[in-house]
Formats: C-alpha cells, structure tokens, sequence
C-alpha cells in the first residue's frame, strides 16, 4: 500500500519559514519524480516544485528564490524549504509521487496559512 504523509505545515507570518516533509512507503522512492503542489480556497492545484528522480529542478515563478526542494532517497523523504513567505503562499500543500500515469500518488495535505 502506497502512502505519502506530509507534515511541517501551520501558521506563519508574512516573512517567515516553514519546512514540509513528505515520507513515502510502499514505493521504490527513488525511481519517482516527487513535487510539491497546493490549492488555495477557490483555484486550482498547481505544481509548487518537482524533484525528478534524475536529480532536476522545477519551480513555479512565483516562488523561485524563496522555496527549495530537496530530497533524501535513504530515508524516502521529500522536503520543501519555503521561506520569505507571503499571504498569497497560503494553500493547502500535497505532495505528489509520480512515475507514469498508473503510478501517480496524493499525500492527504498539509495547510499551511500566512497571515499578514
């Protein structure tokens, strides 16, 4: 049985940090591309950042230079480091395991919220 279990999330003020975890089981972690996506109240999901299992990186523009994510294929964690947070970050954040489309999978989420 696959799972993802996201954890890190809260609240925040405008400015400040958050790191999320994300441990996965039940899948070999380091043939998958891993991301990082939220959806805010009222919009859509969106790609946040994608770590691919050949070691590339892709960040949505509007959080270049201030989200980093990284990945430890020893310990099946994904992690996404957010910082210079703002208002607008808030969302609930997923993360995504991904290595074709019948093996593609959902943590339940985490909510992150910045208040201003």
């Amino acid at each position: 049985q696959v799972q993802l279990v996201e954890s890190g999330g809260g609240l925040v003020q405008a400015g400040g940090s958050l790191r999320l975890s994300c441990v996965a089981s039940g899948i070999i972690f380091s043939l998958f591309d891993m991301g990082w996506y939220r959806q805010a109240p009222g919009k859509q999901r969106e790609l946040v950042a994608l770590f691919t299992s050949g070691g590339r990186t892709n960040y949505a523009d509007s959080v270049k230079g201030r989200f980093t994510i990284s990945r430890d294929n020893a310990k099946n964690t994904v992690y996404l480091q957010m910082n210079s947070l703002k208002p607008e970050d808030t969302a609930v954040y997923y993360c995504n395991a991904y290595y074709g489309r019948l093996q593609n999978y959902w943590g339940q989420g985490t909510q992150v919220t910045v208040s201003s």
